[in-house]
């Protein structure tokens, strides 16, 4: 038991190396969260990236610039009038990217501008949900009062209540486009410019709010589908009429595209602001069930609580599994993040 114990710790690691190593590619599968796109069709672009699943809204993810291409929610009347979490406001960078392509928390660190979500926390229905919204591959660089003013307020907020009204479900395409320099050390591009794509299926029906990306942006007529597509070099594929066609000018040479399966799966945070045997005991009967395949630690300042959490869960399971130290941005309204621990867990 020992000698396979040893094994099975050997090999873990190995098999996520590999996975992280998978090449990229210039197509989009979603093979575990189609049902997020409007008639299960996954835009095109000749962007490369990898696909990111979560719980409620799914992301194509640009490894060059570390922020999304794109996102994806699916959103109805039910889902927003449901008694909503609290917002956590704890974010953490997205395990499943290698080093190299993840934003860290660090990067925005005194950069002055916003962690700014694409898929809004305002919009997840469960805790799950919400938790999964602060990861940091979700986020684009946004200007602070723009996040925090006409694009919550005059973008997300009358995108939430025209879902309320809607006869059924909505689908929400978020990113954004253009370069306006980067922030951090893993130089995340600041974008220029910010979209939200809304698309009634009911209506067969669909517009796009633009803005610019700075603290003075005025608010102007949403554009039509084929005026973003045009904008973005991403086509949508909604079935909706138009001569238009997706704009080369702003997208990147794609490399060759091979059949790899993308970086997909149930990954979710757990977060640590003290231990919490509660919490580690659930983790560790989750893999001793086999539902978990893998889980990484990270941490800031805490290495103490960290170290601990690992070796437990190393003592009494199979899973090899090695604190990780990240840095967050400073921040004035949360205040916990130095001293947090987070498990980023993937189930199987």
């Amino acid at each position: 038991m020992t000698a396979l114990r040893k094994l099975l710790a050997l090999l873990t690691p190995l098999a996520l190396l590999a996975t992280l190593l998978s090449p990229l590619q210039a197509f989009a599968l979603f093979e575990e969260c189609k049902d997020l796109f409007p008639n299960q069709q996954v835009p095109t672009s000749s962007q490369v990236g990898r696909d990111l699943c979560f719980d409620s809204f799914a992301i194509y993810y640009s490894p060059q610039d570390k922020k999304p291409i794109y996102t994806v929610e699916k959103l109805n009347r039910a889902q927003l009038l449901a008694p909503h979490p609290r917002r956590s406001n704890q974010f953490y960078e997205e395990a499943r990217l290698p080093f190299a392509e993840r934003a860290q928390l660090s990067d925005y660190r005194s950069s002055g501008y916003d962690r700014g979500h694409n898929a809004p926390a305002g919009d997840m229905s469960n805790e799950r949900a919400m938790a999964q919204s602060f990861s940091l591959a979700n986020m684009m660089p946004q200007a602070r009062q723009n996040n925090q003013g006409i694009w919550a307020k005059n973008v997300e907020e009358p995108t939430r209540l025209y879902a309320k009204r809607a006869a059924g479900d909505i689908y929400v395409f978020t990113g954004s486009t253009g370069k306006q320099g980067s922030i951090g050390r893993g130089r995340v591009t600041i974008p220029s410019h910010l979209y939200k794509l809304v698309y009634d299926p009911q209506k067969n029906s669909a517009w796009a709010y633009w803005i610019e990306n700075n603290n003075e942006a005025m608010m102007s007529p949403p554009i039509s589908y084929a005026e973003l597509m045009e904008k973005t070099g991403i086509d949508f594929q909604l079935p909706i009429k138009t001569d238009a066609q997706p704009s080369k000018q702003s997208v990147l040479t794609p490399l060759p595209a091979k059949l790899q399966k993308p970086l997909v799966g149930g990954w979710y945070p757990i977060f640590f602001d003290e231990y919490s045997p509660e919490k580690v005991n659930a983790l560790i009967a989750r893999i001793q069930e086999c539902k978990v395949s893998s889980v990484q630690i990270q941490y800031d300042l805490n290495s103490e609580l960290a170290k601990r959490i690992a070796a437990q869960i190393g003592s009494q399971t199979a899973l090899f599994v090695s604190p990780i130290q990240s840095s967050p941005p400073d921040s004035a309204s949360v205040t916990y993040e130095r001293n947090r621990v987070t498990a980023i867990v993937r189930s199987k």
